[in-house]
C-alpha cells in the first residue's frame, strides 16, 4: 500500500509502529486518538470530556490530511464501563457530528492503555474527487 503516513509525534507511535492517520487516494483512516494531551491525559474521571478531547485530536489529523469534519464517513467509540459512560460519550459524538452523520459504533470494552482512559476513538474520511481538498 503506499500512502501518506502522518505521525502527531505522540509518545506510542513510534514505539508501537503505528501512524497518527494515513492516506490514501481520498481515503484517511485516523488511530485510536485518548485524551492524551502533550503527554498528559485530561479529563480523568469524565467520559464526556475524554471523547470530546479525543475527537478533537483525531479531527485535527483529519484536517492537517487534507480532509474537513464534513469529509468523515465512519466514527468507532471504544468506551469502558459502557453503561457508566455510554450516554456521555455519545452525546459528545452527537454534538460533534450532529449535521454529518456517519456511520457509527459505540463498543464498551474492559480496558484501555492507560486504566484512567474511559474512551478511545477512531475516524474515517473520504473525500469525492468532485469535492476536492478541503470541501
Amino acid at each position: 500500500m503506499t500512502g501518506q503516513r502522518l505521525g502527531s509525534g505522540g509518545p506510542w507511535e513510534e514505539r508501537y509502529g503505528y501512524s497518527r492517520a494515513v492516506v490514501v487516494g481520498d481515503h484517511v483512516w485516523v488511530a485510536g486518538s485518548t485524551s492524551v494531551v502533550d503527554g498528559q491525559l485530561v479529563h480523568e474521571g469524565d467520559a464526556g470530556a475524554q471523547a470530546q478531547t479525543a475527537f478533537g485530536i483525531a479531527l485535527t489529523a483529519v484536517e492537517e490530511a487534507g480532509f474537513s469534519r464534513a469529509d468523515v464517513v465512519r466514527t468507532r467509540m471504544f468506551v469502558v464501563d459502557l453503561p457508566a459512560n455510554g450516554e456521555a460519550v455519545a452525546e459528545a459524538h452527537g454534538e460533534i457530528f450532529r449535521d454529518i452523520r456517519p456511520a457509527s459504533a459505540l463498543i464498551g470494552v474492559a480496558a484501555l492503555l492507560d486504566p484512567r482512559m474511559l474512551v478511545e476513538v477512531e475516524v474515517e474520511a473520504y473525500r469525492a474527487k468532485s469535492r476536492g481538498p478541503g470541501s
